[in-house]
């Protein structure tokens, strides 16, 4: 199961997110509650080709595409040192393939800041810092052992290999510089893998504002600026304000986003970046039995999807029938269409599939 974890200083929002991204209706407490469990719930990826999938089949069945979101304890300072509820908040951490990291805008006197003043770049760094401490151990420890074992006996030439990389990670991170800014390439990164570095993981910021804030925010500029240098993105949501906005009914609903200038609902806007943080597309299959959207990593060729579908599917694949969806609804919602225009093709193991594909796999067991 793909999961996304939020993460950031307590009191900065983490759980009013995930309720407006999940509709949870998770505990939203103004203090620390000190608590190790994450809130975590599965999440539909709204997708207006999906619905529009479901109108035209009328399908028995309908599964739309998912992510897991986990609301994870707030971070203290020194998590990495153990403090606060250090190793166990880092091995929550360590399960999600992405992080949604929530740095607190928001003014409001109820709700203290834990470091007693609003300052978001100060925020980013403290949370960052963890991360980076945390691998840094993990590196540490790792190249104890490797050393450890170099002096009684010789090395295998992986770990000779390992042991190179390991060096010049540590001091790369001794420098405070997370892993993601170290160029890695594919081998080197599929060498890493079991050890879920954190700052590996792709990171998006989610500022969180309060509704006074819809114009320029000078507080957020340091932040932004640094973020570009890193090549990071940032998405601006209105956290207490748009948790409220979930219970209003459509029309008073979009009255309230006009006014904070929002096109999108923070939740599917939250949930689109997710996916894409992830570096996930949808492929469909449809029929009158069932619609599903799945969900695939980009790059992914036919096989792959395939197996995504059942592993019998990739086992026995001989080919994948497959049109776009726009195609398919240019040509009037008709397979038969399609294929009158060209558009329906068959195509093989190495065809590379795309975000909004209908595939229909061919295969023998």
């Amino acid at each position: 199961m793909l999961k996304c974890g939020i993460i950031g200083l307590p009191l900065s929002g983490k759980s009013t997110v995930f309720n407006v991204i999940t509709r949870a209706g998770a505990e939203v407490k103004p203090y620390a509650s000190g608590k190790t469990e994450p809130n975590k719930a599965l999440v539909n990826v709204p997708d207006e080709r999906f619905v529009k999938l479901v109108e035209i089949f009328k399908p028995k069945s309908e599964k739309p595409a998912d992510v897991e979101f986990v609301d994870l304890a707030g971070l203290s300072k020194d998590a990495g040192k153990g403090a606060g509820l250090g190793n166990s908040f880092l091995s929550f951490v360590s399960e999600s393939e992405a992080l949604l990291h929530v740095v607190r805008v928001f003014r409001n006197d109820s709700v203290p800041h834990p470091e007693n003043s609003i300052d978001p770049l100060r925020d980013f760094h403290i949370v960052e810092a963890e991360l980076i401490y945390r691998d840094l151990g993990v590196i540490t420890n790792r190249l104890s052992r490797l050393e450890e074992k170099k002096a009684k006996k010789k090395l295998t030439p992986q770990e000779i290999t390992e042991l190179e990389l390991i060096r010049e990670l540590e001091a790369h991170m001794l420098e405070e510089k997370p892993l993601r800014e170290y160029p890695l390439d594919d081998e080197q990164k599929r060498m890493l893998s079991g050890y879920a570095f954190l700052t590996l993981k792709p990171e998006l910021v989610v500022l969180n504002l309060d509704d006074t804030q819809t114009g320029d925010v000078p507080e957020i500029s340091p932040l932004m600026s640094e973020l570009e240098s890193k090549n990071m993105k940032a998405v601006r949501v209105y956290g207490a304000t748009e948790m409220e906005l979930e219970q209003l009914d459509d029309d008073d609903r979009a009255e309230f986003m006009r006014d904070l200038s929002i096109d999108e609902p923070g939740r599917e806007r939250l949930i689109h970046e997710a996916y894409k943080l992830l570096g996930l597309i949808s492929f469909f299959t449809s029929g009158t039995d069932e619609v599903r959207a799945w969900t695939l990593k980009a790059g992914s060729n036919a096989v792959d999807a395939a197996g995504t579908i059942h592993s019998d599917l990739a086992r026995g694949f001989i080919r994948a029938q497959v049109v776009s969806y726009d195609d398919f609804i240019a040509n009037n919602a008709s397979i038969a269409q399609c294929r009158e225009k060209g558009v329906l093709r068959l195509e093989g193991k190495e065809y590379i599939v795309k975000d909004g594909d209908m595939i229909e796999i061919r295969f023998n067991v």
